[in-house]
């Protein structure tokens, strides 16, 4: 059920209300907040979830450790990485992220920052019907946000925060697989 021909990242900052593990002040949500990288397919569903972080680091914060759990979570589920196809926003693009994927055999089609570009000879290109298919995981975003648990984090633990999290990719998952039950 999963269409693995082409993965796609992106983060997600949410709102934490009542404090708590990986939580801090992000000024551009004007409020504390946890960010969590997701990884999916596709189509859209949910591969996996990095470790949370606290609100006032970016999207590639530690990225390498994040995504190296990460597949370190597909490959124990049977789910081979090499070979995939990685797409990722301009927010992903850094050089130590694009080997640190050559290192593991994925394919890195990331969107080229315009403030890194004066700064870098770019050898990488951007397969731009490729990079379309990144919309999925924005539309992943909303439906995870149709969980109003997950939409403001109310759990003060990251433990807590994640299992919500892995229900609703199960019932992601099930909806795409039996939707006439949901």
């Amino acid at each position: 059920f999963l269409d693995m021909s082409s993965v796609q990242l992106d983060g997600s900052h949410t709102p934490a209300k009542r404090g708590g593990e990986a939580v801090d002040y992000q000024k551009r949500k004007s409020c504390k907040t946890t960010n969590a990288l997701f990884l999916t397919d596709k189509a859209g569903i949910p591969l996996a979830i990095s470790e949370p972080v606290s609100g006032n680091h970016h999207d590639l914060f530690e990225v390498e450790k994040q995504l190296s759990k990460m597949v370190a979570d597909l490959e124990a589920s049977t789910i081979s990485c090499n070979g995939l196809f990685l797409n990722a926003d301009a927010g992903f693009d850094a050089i130590s992220l694009r080997e640190f994927c050559e290192s593991l055999y994925i394919h890195a089609n990331i969107d080229i920052n315009k403030r890194n570009s004066k700064n870098f000879d770019y050898e990488y290109l951007l397969d731009e019907e490729l990079y379309k298919e990144r919309f999925s995981v924005e539309r992943t975003n909303a439906w995870i946000d149709a969980f109003k648990t997950l939409l403001v984090r109310f759990e003060t633990t990251k433990r807590n925060w994640l299992s919500f999290h892995y229900l609703a990719f199960s019932i992601i998952l099930l909806r795409r697989v039996k939707p006439q039950y949901f």
